[in-house]
């Protein structure tokens, strides 16, 4: 791809942020939003092979000495890549592997850049908001999760059969789930393993701006969602629903629904120590957030994040209710911090020792990298550590390091200590 093709696709990314595609309000069919036939495990037919990885017991984080600003710095690891917007390990391999928007999937061994091992460039809509998105490993299968949208727009999780070698085996895709987007932007598009064993999938609103279908809210929608399936075949059916998802018994309600009223959950992550859950929820015109749902408290279970009632604390669609909402643990507005938040987990590595127990979160429009303690009840300490330019996400590699994928530039930045 040439370089400026590259530099308009890191001008319209922004994932979804208000400055960004928001004004997409054009006449668009909205289609019924794809809804793939389903097993709910714990009923009559649930499937022999439904997840039973058990949730490892929270640990009580150590307490280290406090953080300070400037206490880390940005070392360049790889470079290279047109837009990377992801980063996944699996387990056994000390790998990390880049994802890149266009439709590759691109390992990394000390620094070094190696041959795709997953090439779906033909399948993918790119770019913008759309594209190659997401990628996740199984925890105890060699099969691997990829989120991106088609060429007909629509979001897609497909499964694929990993090689010993890393390699992803590209006759075995399978799709696991298929949803109808009405719009180009918001497609959330991240995907992650929860302690449970289970697949969460990030789904945005829907698109366009403000909500204007009401999507979020909605329990029959699966847009402005959290989604938790188990995504191994069973028998006939692509997924298992899982009987304890919080929605599952109520009528008109999309059972696949984990957590409720999310704009556009860019990225979102479980602390490894804690198991408790943490969403970067990209703002619609002046604030963004950092959500926050422990793992004591249900991880998520049927949690109202608030969008589109509200837009963090604030109030937005007057027509929707706030009743039960669980308000962000940090917002910011719009303004020299940016306008597009790119979150983000908890460091719980062992190169800096002051950074442990700290939600590492960036923006894309302004580049800075800061630092919020995760431990309940901290005080609401924000340090700006570092700028790393048009961040698109921050991931822990395998070693629970941190890396900072800075799409404008192609390159992948370590954290290490200052």
């Amino acid at each position: 791809m040439s370089r400026s093709r590259k530099v308009a696709i890191a001008a319209v990314l922004v994932f979804g942020a208000g400055c960004a595609a928001d004004g997409n309000t054009s006449d668009t069919t909205l289609a019924p939003v794809a809804t793939v036939a389903t097993t709910v495990a714990g009923s009559d037919t649930t499937p022999a092979n439904t997840a039973t990885t058990a949730a490892p017991e929270p640990t009580t984080p150590e307490v280290t000495v406090p953080l300070e600003a400037g206490s880390i710095v940005l070392t360049p690891y790889v470079d290279g890549f047109q837009a990377p917007v992801d980063l996944a390990w699996r387990n056994g391999d000390s790998a990390i592997y880049v994802v890149d928007q266009e439709g590759l999937v691109i390992p990394v061994v000390n620094g070094v850049s190696g041959a795709p091992v997953l090439d779906i460039t033909g399948l993918v809509s790119c770019c913008g908001e759309q594209g190659l998105l997401g990628l996740a490993f199984h925890p105890t299968d060699p099969l691997a999760y990829v989120d991106y949208t088609n060429t007909d727009g629509n979001t897609v999780v497909a499964e694929f059969a990993i090689a010993a070698d890393g390699t992803f085996e590209p006759d075995s895709r399978r799709t696991v789930i298929t949803i109808d987007q009405p719009y180009p932007n918001h497609n959330g598009g991240d995907v992650a393993f929860g302690p449970d064993g289970l697949l969460y999938i990030g789904m945005g609103d829907g698109g366009s701006g403000g909500d204007p279908e009401r999507r979020a809210l909605a329990l029959g929608e699966p847009l402005g969602k959290l989604l938790r399936i188990d995504p191994r075949a069973s028998g006939d059916q692509p997924y298992t629903i899982p009987a304890d998802n919080p929605f599952v018994d109520v009528d008109g309600a999309t059972p696949e629904i984990w957590s409720i009223g999310l704009r556009n959950p860019w990225r979102f992550n479980f602390d490894s120590a804690t198991g408790d859950l943490w969403i970067g929820d990209v703002g619609q015109g002046e604030w963004e957030e950092v959500d926050v749902a422990r793992a004591s408290d249900g991880g998520g279970r049927g949690v109202n994040f608030g969008w589109s009632a509200l837009e963090g604390t604030h109030p937005y669609n007057g027509d929707q209710s706030t009743d039960g909402v669980t308000m962000p643990i940090h917002e910011y507005q719009h303004g020299d911090s940016g306008c597009s938040i790119s979150g983000g987990t908890v460091y719980r590595g062992d190169a800096i020792p002051s950074l442990r127990g700290w939600y590492l979160f960036g923006d894309y429009c302004s580049g800075k990298v800061w630092a919020l303690s995760a431990e309940p009840g901290a005080a609401p300490v924000v340090l700006e550590l570092a700028n790393a330019g048009s961040v698109s996400a921050i991931a822990a590699g395998p070693d629970g390091e941190l890396y900072v994928l800075a799409y404008g530039t192609g390159s992948v930045l370590r954290i290490d200590p200052a």
